[in-house]
C-alpha cells in the first residue's frame, strides 16, 4: 500500500466522523425549538403600537476566564518530496513497517535469541581469553604486591638498622669524646702529679735503702763475733713475770722463769712491769724487721730472735724482735687462766690494743691449737670475728680462734689441707694460727712505710704485718707485741 493511498483513506475516515458529529448536534437543537412558541424573526414588532410591554434586560454574568486546552501544536512542514533511502541495520531481523520511512520493526523473541546466541558464540572465546588475562593479571598483581610488601618491610628494617647504627655511632662517639677528655686530662694533670709522687716515693725508698744498708753493715759488724748476752740477769726469778713482780722485780727487763712443771728447764723472757700495772710476759715482738719470721716448725716450737739487749745502762732493758716459742707459751697458759694483750703502732704513731681475758695454747700433740674469749679494746676483734670487710663464709674463713698453728713446712690450715701449693704460711710469710687464711698476721713480712702493693710481695698476697680490723689489707704495721699474764677477776 502506497503512502498516498494511506493519506486518502485517513481523510475519508475523518470526513465521515465530522458529518456524523454535526448530525447529532442538529437533532438536539430541533427538539429544543419544538418545545418553544414560534416567533417570526422579522415580524417581532406588535401590530398595535403602544400595546407592547417594554422588557428590562438583566446584566450578563462575567465570562469564564482561563483556558481548558493547551496551545495547539505547530503543524510540521510538509515533507520533502525527495525519498529517503532506508538504512539497513546489520542483523536487524523482524518485519518491515508498511511505511518504508519508518524502517524495520523490533525483532521477535526467537530472532532475538538467535542473534544473541550468534553473538555469544563470537564473544565467548574473547570473554574466556579476558578471564584468563584477568586471572593472570590478578596473580601477577598478587606477586607484585607481595614483592612490594617485602621491599617495604626490608626498607623499614634497613631504616631501623640505620637508625640503630646511627644511635650506636653517636654513643661510641660520645664515649670516645669522654675518653679523649679523660686521657687529655690525665696527660695534662694526672700523669705529672703521679710522676711527682713516684719521685717522692723513689726518694723515700732510696733513703730507706740507705738506712737498711747502714743497719746491715752494723749487724754484720756485730755478728762477726758469736752473739753473747753482755748484760746480767737479775737474781730474782719466778714461774712467770707476775710471780716475779710479786717477789719485788719491778723493773722491765730480761728475767729467767721456770713454770711449775719441773720437766722444762728455765728459759729467758722479757717482763713488762709498767703496762697496766705490770706482770706481763712478752711472747712476741716486731719493731724493725731485724729478724726473719719466715721460719720452720721447730724454730717456732723452741723460739728464736733477740729477747733483749743493753743500750748502755748495764742491763737488758730493751726488748728485741723475737718469738718466745710455742712450747713455752703453751706451758705458761696451761698453769691457769691467762689473758692476752696485743699492742699495735702504725707509721704515724697511732696506737691501739686488743685484749682477751681468756687465752690458751694447747701442746704440740694438738698442733698448739688456739683458744681466746672475752675481747675488749680499740683494734678490733680480729681473732674471734674475722675481717670486717668480708661477709658470710668469706669472713668466717678469716677467724683465728680454734685454729692450729701452721708453718710453711707444717701445713695445718683449712685451705685445701694436704695441698703443698695452697698453704697460708707459705704465702703469708710466717707462722700463725691460719684459717683460710687470715684477718691478722703479726708474724708476716716487715714492710717499711706501712702501705705496700701486690707487686712488692713474694706471692701476690697481703703478707705484711696486718691487722685488718684496724688498718685493713695492704698496710704493714710499724710495731706489734703480744704479752700474757695470769688473769685476775679484780684489781690487785
Amino acid at each position: 500500500m502506497s503512502a498516498s493511498k494511506m493519506k486518502l483513506l485517513l481523510l475519508l475516515v475523518l470526513s465521515v466522523s465530522a458529518v456524523r458529529g454535526a448530525s447529532d448536534y442538529d437533532e438536539d437543537e430541533e427538539i429544543i425549538v419544538a418545545l418553544k412558541p414560534h416567533v417570526d424573526a422579522r415580524g417581532h414588532r406588535p401590530l398595535v403600537q403602544g400595546s407592547e410591554r417594554v422588557m428590562v434586560s438583566q446584566p450578563a454574568p462575567p465570562p469564564i476566564s482561563g483556558s481548558v486546552y493547551r496551545a495547539r501544536p505547530t503543524i510540521p512542514p510538509a515533507r520533502s518530496a525527495l525519498r529517503k533511502e532506508p538504512e539497513v541495520q546489520p542483523d536487524e531481523g523482524g518485519c518491515t513497517h508498511p511505511s518504508e520511512e519508518l524502517g524495520a520493526l523490533c525483532p521477535n523473541g526467537c530472532e532475538l535469541k538467535s542473534a544473541l546466541l550468534k553473538q555469544e558464540r563470537n564473544v565467548r572465546p574473547t570473554v574466556a581469553q579476558l578471564k584468563n588475562d584477568i586471572l593472570g593479571l590478578s596473580q601477577s598483581s598478587s606477586i607484585i604486591y607481595k614483592y612490594v610488601e617485602g621491599l617495604s618491610n626490608e626498607l623499614r628494617e634497613r631504616q631501623r638498622q640505620t637508625q640503630d647504627n646511627g644511635n650506636l655511632v653517636n654513643e661510641y662517639t660520645s664515649d670516645l669524646e669522654q675518653h679523649h677528655i679523660y686521657i687529655k686530662q690525665s696527660i695534662d694533670t694526672t700523669f705529672p702529679s703521679s710522676i711527682r709522687h713516684l719521685r717522692g716515693v723513689l726518694d723515700n725508698l732510696r733513703s730507706k735503702i740507705q738506712k737498711l744498708e747502714t743497719a746491715i753493715t752494723s749487724q754484720n759488724e756485730k755478728c762477726k763475733k758469736p752473739c753473747t748476752v753482755s748484760c746480767s740477769i737479775p737474781v730474782v726469778s719466778g714461774k712467770e713475770c707476775e710471780d716475779i713482780f710479786r717477789k719485788g722485780g719491778v723493773r722491765s727487763e730480761m728475767y729467767l722463769v721456770q713454770p711449775s712443771d719441773s720437766f722444762f728447764r728455765p728459759f729467758k723472757v722479757y717482763c713488762d712491769m709498767t703496762t697496766q700495772q705490770g706482770g706481763w710476759t712478752l711472747i712476741q715482738k716486731r719493731q724493725d724487721g731485724s729478724v726473719d719470721f719466715g721460719r720452720r716448725w721447730d724454730d717456732y716450737k723452741t723460739g728464736f730472735g733477740n729477747i733483749a739487749f743493753d743500750v748502755g745502762k748495764g742491763f737488758c732493758e730493751t726488748p728485741g724482735e723475737y718469738w718466745l716459742g710455742n712450747d713455752q707459751i703453751s706451758q705458761l697458759t696451761k698453769m691457769g687462766p691467762t689473758e692476752l694483750l696485743v699492742e699495735m703502732t702504725d707509721w704515724d704513731g697511732n696506737k691501739v690494743l686488743a685484749q682477751y681475758q681468756q687465752f690458751t695454747v694447747q701442746n704440740e700433740a694438738s698442733n698448739y691449737m688456739l683458744a681466746v674469749a672475752r675481747y675488749q679494746g680499740t683494734a678490733g676483734n680480729s681473732l674471734m670475728e674475722g675481717a670486717p670487710q668480708l661477709f658470710g663464709d668469706n669472713r668466717t674463713m678469716t677467724i683465728h680462734n680454734g685454729m692450729m698453728f701452721s708453718t710453711y713446712d707444717r701445713d695445718n690450715d683449712r685451705w685445701s689441707p694436704g695441698d703443698p701449693v695452697k698453704q697460708c704460711s707459705k704465702e703469708d710469710g710466717g707462722g700463725w694460727w691460719y684459717n683460710r687464711c687470715h684477718s691478722s698476721n703479726p708474724n708476716g713480712r716487715y714492710y717499711w712505710g706501712g702501705q705496700y702493693s701486690r707487686d712488692m710481695t713474694k706471692h701476690g698476697t697481703d703478707d705484711g704485718i696486718v691487722w685488718m680490723n684496724w688498718k685493713g689489707s695492704w698496710y704493714s704495721l710499724k710495731e706489734i707485741s703480744m704479752k700474757i699474764r695470769p688473769y685476775f677477776a679484780s684489781k690487785r
